[in-house]
C-alpha cells in the first residue's frame, strides 16, 4: 500500500479503496461521482511533484481582517453580517487571533 499523505482527502480515500481492490465502478457511487470522475482523480493523484502545503506561521486572512476591523471600531454584529457568521463566532476568531499573535511573539 502506498503512502498517500500529500494528497487531498478525497484522493487519499479513493486510492485507499482502489488499494483494497475495489474497481472504479464500485468506488464511484460511494462519492456520488461518475466512474470517469473517479478515474480522473486517480490519474491526477499520480502527477509527480505533489508537495504538501507548507505551514505558514502568522495569522489567517480572516483573523487579520477581524483584528484590523476591530481596531477601527467595527462591532461584532457588523462583522457577523459581513462574514455571514454569528457575533459570538467573530468574537472567538478575534480571541484566537490574539492567542496566535501572542504565540508568534514568543517563538
Amino acid at each position: 500500500m502506498q503512502d498517500h499523505g500529500v494528497l487531498r482527502p478525497i484522493e487519499r480515500a479513493v486510492l485507499r479503496l482502489r488499494d483494497r481492490g475495489l474497481t472504479v465502478s464500485e468506488i464511484a457511487p460511494r462519492f456520488l461521482r461518475s466512474p470517469e470522475h473517479i478515474s480522473r482523480v486517480i490519474t491526477y493523484s499520480g502527477i509527480p511533484g505533489r508537495q504538501p502545503t507548507p505551514h505558514r506561521p502568522g495569522l489567517r486572512p480572516i483573523e487579520r481582517v477581524v483584528l484590523a476591523s476591530r481596531a477601527q471600531g467595527v462591532g461584532y454584529q457588523e462583522l457577523a453580517t459581513r462574514f455571514k457568521r454569528s457575533p459570538e463566532h467573530m468574537r472567538r476568531i478575534e480571541g484566537l487571533a490574539h492567542i496566535r499573535k501572542g504565540r508568534l511573539l514568543l517563538d
